[in-house]
């Protein structure tokens, strides 16, 4: 098959997707609903033919930019009600014992959903055997790339066999350690930066209770939060909850032996021990090792009308905002609407890709940044308490005038950039009223005494 050029002809594209997660499974949809014909190459072997892996089964939080795309491809109900758990709120454990819950949008009670990886990925690979043009290799590593000509080369790992593949376009959705970026980070003029944090995690569980259910109320993200430090659970469809603790690594190393490890969760995290059960702490959190976090920014994203990147290789970032897959997800609706507006043609698309997408990925990594300093400690701040029921308040008073940060993040599809930007505006309008407010009780006193 052939590109268009310049948009006079509307041929079908011949179009290879390197990586077959979460993201280029999504896009092979969107791109196979257009008519092109889409081949994806996955390093992995088939997610749904092999059992769960360590370290990569964080349940992931679905919000409205991840269903708005499921929606587009005709997932989003299955997704939901076959699969999905309401999550409410935030429900906060105190070092007592004691809980209270936050409402993530008291107005309107919308929630986001506790989904599985795996689950999700096998699904949407599923999806993709329902249409003729798309055709899915595992096993393929990508070792050399010329992105210009859209040549690439791989390696079959199972047989070491060499397999080259030539393309009209290029999806690099092979995720945070992307292999197709790799090779476009050769090309001049374009702008890199990767940042790790000094905190590291690490899964461990609380199985289904005596009676099969859960252990805890399951409609919240439950959250540890102590300060420099914390542990959050997701509820499975199992009754089970995915369980991940947040430290920086030096805290991690000092937990060493079996006793310094239970010393420490009856320390700061006592109400969790007689639901994980000690025995199985201690097989969780030394059958593993923790795991890094890195946050990753670049552009352009693409390279002529040859190559593009999207996802985690484009812009991975923190979880703590659990808008990753939603993000994502988010690049393939966009781009979707780019090939609509521009009757498939790869140079127009590309370009506005890149000269619009950046801005509000690097403000999603900004602010997933900043959330695990609010998720593990300033949730515990009366500050915080009252800035969300005064955020919450004129929210139910003037929906369309003032919508709360993590309301317009997760509950619209508002570009992140602006919703940072209204984030700012609201903060300068709340200076500006409590000094006014200020001001006005300090005349009133000196007049009093007058």
């Amino acid at each position: 098959m052939t590109s268009m050029q310049n948009g006079q002809s509307k041929k079908k594209l011949d179009i290879a997707i390197v990586g077959g997660g979460l993201v280029g499974s999504l896009e092979a949809l969107y791109l196979a609903k257009r008519g092109h014909h889409v081949s994806i190459y996955e390093y992995r072997e088939d997610i749904r033919q092999t059992p769960l892996v360590r370290g990569r089964s964080i349940n992931l939080a679905l919000s409205v930019r991840g269903r708005r795309a499921l929606k587009d491809v005709g997932l989003e109900q299955k997704m939901i009600f076959e699969h999905g758990i309401p999550m409410t709120g935030r429900m906060i454990h105190r070092l007592d014992g004691s809980t209270y819950s936050i409402p993530y949008d008291s107005r309107t009670n919308q929630c986001i959903y506790s989904v599985g990886r795996n689950y999700l990925n096998g699904l949407l690979l599923q999806e993709s055997e329902s249409y003729d043009n798309v055709e899915r290799y595992f096993n393929h590593k990508l070792s050399e790339a010329n992105l210009e000509k859209g040549s690439l080369t791989f390696i079959k790992t199972d047989t070491k066999e060499t397999v080259k593949v030539t393309a009209d376009l290029v999806v690099g959705a092979d995720g945070a350690f992307s292999a197709v970026r790799r090779a476009m980070m050769k090309q001049p003029l374009f702008d890199f930066s990767q940042k790790y944090i000094e905190h590291g995690y690490l899964e461990l569980c609380i199985p289904a209770g005596e009676d099969d259910g859960f252990q805890m109320p399951p409609n919240y993200l439950h959250i540890w939060p102590r300060g420099n430090f914390m542990m959050i659970a997701l509820p499975n469809q199992d009754c089970s909850w995915t369980v991940t603790l947040f430290m920086p690594f030096v805290n991690f190393k000092k937990l060493d032996t079996e006793g310094k490890l239970l010393d420490f969760f009856e320390t700061y995290f006592p109400d969790s021990i007689p639901l994980i059960g000690k025995k199985k702490l201690i097989e969780d959190f030394f059958g593993g090792s923790p795991s890094s976090l890195v946050a990753i920014k670049c552009r352009p994203y693409h390279v002529k009308d040859k190559a593009l990147l999207i996802g985690d290789a484009a812009h991975a970032v923190v979880p703590f905002y659990g808008q990753g897959m939603n993000a994502g997800f988010e690049d393939c609706t966009l781009l979707d609407q780019l090939f609509q507006k521009h009757h498939d043609n790869l140079v127009d698309i590309l370009e506005e890709f890149s000269e619009t997408r950046w801005e509000d990925t690097f403000a999603i990594s900004d602010l997933a940044m900043y959330n695990y300093i609010e998720m593990r400690d300033l949730v515990t701040r009366p500050s915080y308490r009252l800035r969300k029921m005064f955020d919450d308040f004129l929210f139910w008073l003037m929906p369309n005038f003032w919508v709360p940060l993590y309301n317009s993040v997760t509950f619209t599809t508002m570009p992140y950039s602006q919703c940072v930007k209204n984030r700012k505006w609201q903060n300068k309008m709340l200076l500006f009223c409590v000094t006014s407010a200020a001001v006005l009780a300090i005349t009133l006193y000196f007049r009093g005494l007058q």
